[in-house]
């Protein structure tokens, strides 16, 4: 992330928020955890009905007895395992016992089976349909009131890779790392504790190596949580690369670059591969490593473990063979481990690219006290108005301009003069870093924000369209608009005819940037949302620079329309827009250096009057070369 954010939290930090982010689902993760306890139940008492059929066979085919005490009223004959008893009737057949422990234990696996699936819809919808898809939607919403500034210092491709897959990292603590955790560690705990009581000696033996498999856990997380980062980023970059290649397809193709630019995206696309191949090849000593320390517990399980039976010391069935069961679901959980810090790092990464939007500042907020103003006026006033952004140099510097309502302000200037940015402080896309500006003789940070844009109308250089219907596209910052008043708003816009000739009017579907349409069609649509809110204000930002001259005098028939009555401001270049305005001005490095009338500033020496000139000059030259065309 840029220097936008504050600095980034410890791992701790990152740990306990996730936490609190679990604390919020926790009768979800409860009825998980409640369902794996029920799992772990079934299946040790799945492992002691074998071993008691084990035994039971074993005593039946040496002629010995495995009853424990004598039953009540002489009746009943018990066989006894760790204080598991089972009842059966002295006339049972042996086969007939066998048959009740086999039922018994299918029973206990179907049972598993129908929680097994309970707790996989459990998860998917604690996980999938909770936590991801609200923490999805909070990042999105708390994108939708950052300012332009986090926009500015944060690419295309790393918003949308945080919002899509670093919050599937998140979900990947609560349900890879948390729930697993605690189910590994009462598993853990509920199979040494039973491990023990079948034998005490054998089950120091046989974890003896279980503290190398932690040291493994630790060595393995610092090595790899760097280079998982590092991962991200390259990804990052490479979904950039590929939402730039798309968004750019035109002039790709016009330049003949396709080569190039797939030469540079297999770069990317690969440095992923190269950066995987090495978390991959961390985790393929990880997991073979304690696949084998716990092998070598089955090793020493054999060894001692088959000494004790032969010694008499452990019973074969209920003891041993329940014991391998143990020790094989024991070793099962620690091969956990290795996913378990996978996901934890991944989760721990993901955590902090998503908590870096949730966590941004909100730079233009409503004050607490703000002032509701549902109808404005369109009367606007810099007050010695400065903006910078972070430790740069100011674009706007000391700017005093006094707007009545319905006047018309054009505003000349270079590249990079201070345009835009003058315009987007009206409307609060950012907040002046010194001095203020007034919308009817009140302080903008006052006003409520809503009110605030809901009168300012707004139509861009490259005007932005959804992949949404015409009449969506028209209403998108009035929902709520009839028919009638969509229609009327086209009409003003010089819109309705072209829509009509559409294959569904009103109700044709735009491509994506409504790239089906011209670009005079584009900003007669644009200017069509911005009327149809009835602002006060208009904000025209160079709306026919990228238009041919038929097309601006089509644009300018709606212009006028759109902003009779209204406040506009509006950045031209050209002399048929600035002929327009009430009056003009002219900014250089972000300073008013010259403002009136056409007329006036045609008769002072300056900026405007030297761009007036050369347009002048190139306009003679164009009737001069038509007139030849003609008499040719």
């Amino acid at each position: 992330m840029s220097a936008y954010n504050a600095a980034a939290p410890s791992n701790w930090a990152l740990v306990r928020r996730l936490f609190g982010l679990a604390w919020r689902y926790r009768l979800h993760c409860l009825q998980v955890l409640g369902i794996q306890l029920l799992l772990l139940t079934m299946g040790i008492a799945g492992l002691g009905f074998t071993g008691v059929g084990i035994d039971y066979i074993r005593h039946r085919v040496e002629g010995t007895s495995a009853a424990g005490p004598a039953a009540q009223a002489g009746s009943i004959s018990i066989v006894s395992f760790h204080g598991l008893h089972l009842w059966v009737p002295d006339a049972w057949p042996p086969l007939q016992v066998l048959g009740l422990l086999a039922g018994l234990i299918l029973a206990l696996a179907l049972g598993r089976a129908v929680l097994n699936y309970v707790y996989a819809v459990s998860v998917n919808r604690l996980v999938q349909q909770k936590i991801v898809v609200d923490l999805r939607g909070e990042a999105y919403e708390k994108l939708q009131r950052l300012s332009f500034r986090f926009f500015d210092a944060n690419s295309t491709g790393s918003i949308i890779t945080r919002v899509t897959s670093d919050v599937q990292s998140v979900r990947m603590f609560v349900d890879q790392v948390l729930i697993q955790s605690v189910i590994m560690g009462i598993s853990l705990t509920v199979y040494v504790v039973y491990m023990a009581s079948l034998s005490p000696g054998l089950t120091v033996a046989c974890l003896a190596t279980t503290p190398l498999l932690w040291l493994m856990a630790a060595w393995f997380s610092r090595k790899v949580q760097p280079e998982m980062m590092h991962n991200r980023t390259l990804v990052e970059r490479m979904v950039q690369l590929l939402a730039e290649s798309i968004q750019g397809i035109a002039v790709t193709k016009g330049f003949g670059r396709e080569a190039e630019n797939r030469a540079q995206f297999d770069a990317a696309n690969n440095a992923v591969l190269t950066q995987q191949h090495d978390i991959f090849w961390h985790m393929s000593l990880f997991s073979p490593a304690i696949g084998f320390l716990t092998r070598i517990n089955m090793m020493v399980l054999l060894g001692y473990g088959g000494w004790l039976v032969v010694h008499d010391q452990l019973p074969f069935g209920t003891g041993l063979v329940v014991f391998a069961g143990l020790l094989e679901q024991f070793s099962g959980q620690v091969n956990n481990v290795a996913t378990i810090v996978n996901s934890v790092q991944q989760s721990l990464i993901g955590a902090r690219r998503v908590f870096e939007i949730l966590d941004a500042p909100i730079e233009v907020r409503n004050a607490p006290d703000a002032v509701r103003r549902p109808r404005l006026e369109g009367a606007v006033r810099f007050e010695n108005v400065s903006f910078a952004y972070d430790g740069a140099e100011a674009v706007v510097r000391d700017v005093n301009l006094d707007v009545k309502p319905g006047q018309c302000v054009a505003i000349l200037g270079a590249t990079g003069a201070g345009k835009s940015v003058l315009m987007s402080l009206i409307p609060r896309f950012f907040d002046p870093t010194a001095g203020r500006l007034l919308v009817d003789g009140l302080d903008a940070r006052q006003i409520h924000l809503d009110d605030l844009r809901r009168n300012i109308g707004l139509v861009f250089q490259e005007s932005f369209l959804f992949s949404n219907t015409v009449a969506a596209n028209i209403a998108f910052g009035h929902p709520e608009a009839t028919p009638a008043q969509i229609e009327k708003a086209a009409r003003i816009a010089a819109a309705h005819d072209f829509i009509m000739k559409l294959p569904k009017g009103y109700d044709t579907v735009l491509g994506e940037s409504g790239n089906t349409l011209s670009g005079g069609q584009r900003q007669r649509l644009a200017i069509a949302r911005a009327v149809l809110l009835e602002p006060a204000i208009l904000l025209l930002d160079d709306p026919t620079a990228a238009i041919d001259s038929e097309t601006e005098h089509e644009i300018f028939e709606a212009l006028d329309r759109a902003i009779t009555g209204r406040t506009t401001f509006i950045v031209a270049h050209r002399l048929s827009t600035l002929r327009r305005a009430d009056f003009i001005i002219v900014l250089e490095g972000g300073r008013i250096v010259q403002q009136g009338t056409h007329e006036q500033l045609m008769k002072v020496p300056g900026p405007y009057l030297h761009v007036a000139n050369l347009q002048l000059v190139d306009s003679r030259e164009l009737q001069l070369l038509k007139l030849k065309e003609a008499s040719a």
